[in-house]
């Protein structure tokens, strides 16, 4: 595959297929888009943080569930990206735009339902979870508020999914750096009402998310519907399609159920942090925040696998599915041993960011030591499970998600952290040795070559 220009259209440099050259290009965008991305909810928690440990517990606890709640349907817009990159791989790009359309019918609804079945239960399903009744009531201020705008996300997830699936990473990343300007403006202005704009302190923050979402999906329509890119990819509306839509789901709904069992297991180990104390609930987001350090690093290259295992999938090069695979693993591992180092070496400066709470920080540092292998393991995860989107084997990520994610991460966190009395560390120790077990199978099942023998 050629790299892409500023504009989104191949160049005629050709790297080669699958090599270390060819999924840099392709991360890199995405991987400062990832920076971009996460800023927003770093600056959330940053600022929020300003207010005290239980606004800063509140965004990282409303987060979560937030995430957990539309999981299904964010995790199924990467099917878009399969079949666009596959598509496009062979030959058909013509075919592509059609994709991300049937994208926008099957899953903007979706989004829209969840949103009106969700609102009138917040407040009941924060009490049911149980944190302290001052979390509780941050966490309902900031949820409610950016509850609307988590339709234009799933808009904006699709659109993103379609332009990675072409192998242009760098218009996403230009529209959600412009997101978090809007995002890093209205936080300032709306927390602490600055700006001339009321101060809403943690129900400013969502606000601030919901407004910055809208505006990237706009942006990101716009640009999907420019005129060079309909010349070749035709990316004119199509009329909804029965058919098209049951492939796509047949493709994204594991990778929406593999979202959904992942997040909800964290959500119910957040759910178990959160019991332990707002300030345990404050050290954990601060320590997730800073995980994301390296996250964002693993999703740019896994984005890079699922993009290059379609493409080549498309072109029948098994060889550089594989080789583009190995690549993808070695710079995950490269990027993420830097992480890893500055975990170990400045943990108390890191933790600072979010908050000068002695408490917290005490808490969170021992977190850091157990972040840097983790973040490795969870790298080498994500990586493979983007590999094998890319060639369609979604329903075995799924399977190999609910296993570790409900027989081992929940069940080990609770043993390590309530039952013998573990604390934070101890349920953070559970999840690295869930998350190191799961890499290890992920690969093995890219490594058997069973993706293969899949069609969609």
């Amino acid at each position: 595959m050629a790299l892409t220009t500023r504009t989104g259209i191949p160049s005629t440099a050709q790297p080669t297929a699958g090599g270390l050259r060819e999924v840099f290009a392709l991360a890199l965008p995405v991987v400062v888009q990832q920076i971009s991305a996460t800023a927003m909810g770093v600056v959330d928690s940053a600022m929020v943080g300003r207010l005290g440990a239980t606004e800063l517990a509140a965004v990282g606890f409303g987060s979560i569930w937030m995430w957990t709640v539309f999981a299904i349907v964010y995790g199924t817009t990467s099917g878009v990206q399969t079949f666009v990159s596959q598509r496009d791989g062979a030959g058909r790009s013509r075919e592509c735009g059609a994709w991300a359309w049937h994208g926008v019918y099957a899953l903007a609804p979706a989004a829209l339902a969840i949103v009106l079945l969700a609102a009138p239960w917040i407040g009941t399903l924060l009490a049911w979870l149980g944190p302290s009744p001052a979390l509780q009531q941050a966490a309902l201020g900031y949820v409610s508020m950016r509850l609307p705008g988590e339709v234009a996300f799933a808009l904006l997830m699709v659109f993103t999914a379609f332009f990675r699936g072409i192998g242009d990473t760098r218009t996403p990343m230009y529209v959600t750096i412009l997101a978090n300007v809007v995002n890093a403006i209205l936080d300032y202005g709306l927390i602490f009402g600055r700006l001339g704009l009321p101060a809403w302190g943690v129900e400013g923050a969502g606000a601030a998310t919901a407004v910055a979402n809208g505006l990237g999906a706009l942006a990101l329509l716009l640009l999907f519907r420019r005129r060079r890119l309909d010349e070749r990819f035709d990316t004119r509306p199509v009329w909804p399609s029965l058919r098209a839509t049951r492939r796509l789901l047949r493709i994204g709904a594991p990778i929406g159920g593999q979202w959904c069992v992942g997040l909800t297991s964290f959500a119910f180990f957040t759910t178990l942090v959160a019991r332990m104390g707002d300030v345990s609930m404050a050290a954990s987001q601060a320590f997730v925040m800073l995980l994301s350090l390296s996250f964002m690093q693993a999703l740019g290259l896994s984005t890079a696998a699922t993009t290059l295992a379609g493409r080549y999938v498309g072109r029948g090069d098994l060889e550089a599915v594989r080789r583009s695979f190995a690549s993808s693993l070695w710079l995950g591992v490269a990027l993420g041993g830097g992480v890893a180092v500055l975990f170990v070496a400045v943990p108390g400066p890191l933790l600072r960011i979010f908050t000068d709470d002695p408490g917290v920080v005490a808490l969170g540092r021992p977190l850091l030591l157990i972040g840097a292998l983790f973040q490795l393991c969870d790298a080498i995860a994500i990586i493979s499970e983007g590999a094998l989107r890319g060639t369609g084997d979604t329903r075995w990520p799924f399977l190999i998600e609910t296993a570790f994610g409900w027989g081992v991460f929940v069940p080990l966190a609770y043993g390590l952290g309530v039952s013998l009395g573990g604390g934070l560390a101890g349920a953070w120790l559970g999840g690295l040795i869930s998350i190191g077990l799961m890499a290890s199978v992920l690969v093995r099942r890219f490594r058997s070559g069973a993706w293969q023998r899949m069609h969609i």
